[in-house]
């Protein structure tokens, strides 16, 4: 196993846990939980099987950041 660069941290307080996958433009969105998250990455629950692309954009609070499942 690989040592992560960066230490992963939990919202806490007041941030929103909500998040949104998008896959594309025309497709509906995708609703998650943001379990944690850290420069090089982030863990989300889908709360179920869902069949997602291995590049998205994932939408928290108001950022958008480009992802790829690892």
């Amino acid at each position: 196993m690989h040592p992560r660069r960066h230490a992963r941290v939990k919202p806490s307080g007041l941030v929103s846990r909500q998040a949104k996958i998008i896959t594309d433009p025309r497709a509906p969105v995708i609703p998650c939980t943001l379990i944690d998250y850290s420069p090089g990455g982030a863990c989300v629950d889908l709360g179920g099987q869902v069949n997602i692309p291995d590049r998205f954009e994932l939408l928290h609070v108001n950022t958008k950041k480009r992802c790829r499942i690892a």
